[in-house]
């Protein structure tokens, strides 16, 4: 099962292999989307490792490293279908619905077996699915509502650290992550990227195209500090 059909806490009962090729998809070609990227934060670094060495136990994986760990928003579309206009428009309608939502605290931790990765939700996953429907919004507006990609009812927001490669039963991939009990690792999301992105190597990697910053706020530990020096 997807992850967006599985249950907090449950994982699928099958696998596939994620590098099948899916339409429109080809070596060479390249797409444009909305993603969170996140470079310099250790925390989800140590966290990702954690899973990454347990799954070394598994059946072969393809393994993501820090550099390319992200969180999957929106796609927009591929690079020869999308105009400089028209991606520079999206741009811009993004950067001001984005500007307007405040920094977004994520905390990792959980981890599940999907149909084809191995992934950690976020949680809470709502702040999350605001910024995607903002970068919806900014599509529709350029494009027309009935153009956005992708549905906005299956979402649940997440980092994978690792795809699957094979066919067959999810248990030996649980068996080998379940157990473990990690310190989780709280994240904040500070801005969301537009990336042009390929799978050339059996990897998602990308360059960023730009960086949209979100509206900056006191974190939830900076607030409860706040509240206790007034008392």
């Amino acid at each position: 099962m997807a992850l967006a059909d599985l249950a907090p806490g449950q994982h699928a009962d099958q696998v596939h292999d994620h590098w099948w090729w899916r339409p429109g998809w080809r070596v060479g070609r390249r797409f444009y989307a909305f993603h969170v990227t996140f470079e310099g934060q250790p925390d989800l670094y140590r966290l990702a490792d954690t899973y990454r060495s347990a799954l070394n136990v598994a059946p072969p994986v393809t393994l993501i490293p820090d550099e390319w760990l992200h969180l999957t928003m929106q796609g927009i579309g591929f690079t020869d279908e999308t105009t400089d206009e028209t991606l520079a428009a999206i741009i811009k309608e993004a950067g001001a619905q984005l500007a307007r939502l405040p920094a977004v605290d994520v905390r990792f931790g959980e981890i599940v077996v999907a149909d084809e990765a191995i992934v950690m939700p976020a949680t809470p996953a709502e702040p999350v699915q605001q910024l995607r429907a903002a970068t919806q919004t900014a599509i529709g507006r350029v494009l027309g509502e009935d153009q956005i990609p992708e549905n906005h009812h299956r979402y649940r927001p997440h980092v994978s650290v690792a795809y699957l490669t094979t066919d067959g039963p999810a248990e030996p991939y649980i068996h080998a992550v379940d157990h473990i009990k990690p310190e989780h690792a709280t994240v904040r999301i500070r801005h969301v990227d537009v990336i042009e992105m390929h799978r050339d190597r059996r990897m998602y990697e990308w360059s960023v195209v730009s960086r949209l910053p979100l509206r900056e706020a006191p974190s939830q530990t900076e607030s409860e500090s706040a509240l206790s020096s007034v008392d």
